[in-house]
Formats: structure tokens, sequence, C-alpha cells
């Protein structure tokens, strides 16, 4: 009986691994089955170049008093406490992208945000910490 169970999973192993796409630059999907939406970093020199084409929606996810201090150039500002995913701006085809401090809280963010909208998301590994670091840009709220 055992080996008769083992051979036919066999066939059903080979045609189900028949079945996944791993194509360079693509997500792994099984057919009929969609892909589930993940969070996912970036780093300042990969965002540096999106800020500065203005080609993203920026999300600052820190309290009001760490914005005071300043914010990447073009960011919006939502904090964590009230981050609402469905009140984001329409982004128009453009990508939304969060950040925090260090990275914590864009990630809590990006979670609810995928939760919320079954949609992907990624946030600045190292928050604006990593941006300073990097020797990027910041500037004052008005």
């Amino acid at each position: 009986m055992q080996r008769h169970l083992a051979g036919c999973l066999i066939p059903f192993v080979l045609l189900a691994a028949g079945c996944v796409s791993a194509d360079a630059g693509s997500t792994s999907t099984v057919i009929g089955e969609p892909v589930a939406a993940s969070v996912t970093t970036l780093s300042a020199s990969e965002l540096a170049p999106l800020v500065e084409a203005g080609s993203i929606v920026l999300v600052d996810v820190r309290t009001d008093e760490e914005v005071a201090e300043g914010m990447i150039p073009g960011a919006i500002h939502m904090p964590l406490a009230d981050f609402d995913p469905l009140a984001l701006p329409d982004p128009d085809d453009a990508e939304i992208i969060l950040y925090c401090r260090s990275s914590r809280r864009s990630g809590q963010a990006a979670q609810q945000y995928v939760e919320a909208t079954g949609l992907s998301i990624r946030h600045l590994d190292g928050g604006i910490l990593a941006w300073q670091a990097a020797d990027l840009p910041v500037e004052t709220p008005d």
C-alpha cells in the first residue's frame, strides 16, 4: 500500500512543480491561485532616485515631534497612530513607499496596508536614520 501511495504522489508533485513560474524578475505563482501580497524593503540608495524623480508617494509614519526635526523631501505625513491605509492618496499609478525613524513602525504600517488592500508595498530599510547616514537631503516642514 505504501509503495502504491508513493507512486501516486510522484506524478502529483511533478505536475504541481510544472505549474510554478520562476522567471527572473517575476513573482512565483501557481496557476489559478493569486500571489500573496508582501512587505519588502528598499535601501536609501534605491529610494533616492525615486524621490528625485517624484515618481512615488512617500509616506512618513513618524510622530509629529519627529517630523518637526525634518523629513525626506516630498513626503506626506500620516503618523502610525493615525495610519489608515485606505485614506492614503490615490497614487495615480505611482508606488506608495513608507518610512519611519528606523523601519520598525513603517514595517507595521506596511503590514496594515497589505491586510487592508491586498497589495504589496515597500518601506525604507533603516528609516530616515539610514537616509541621513547616506547623506541624503532632509527638509524641515513648514
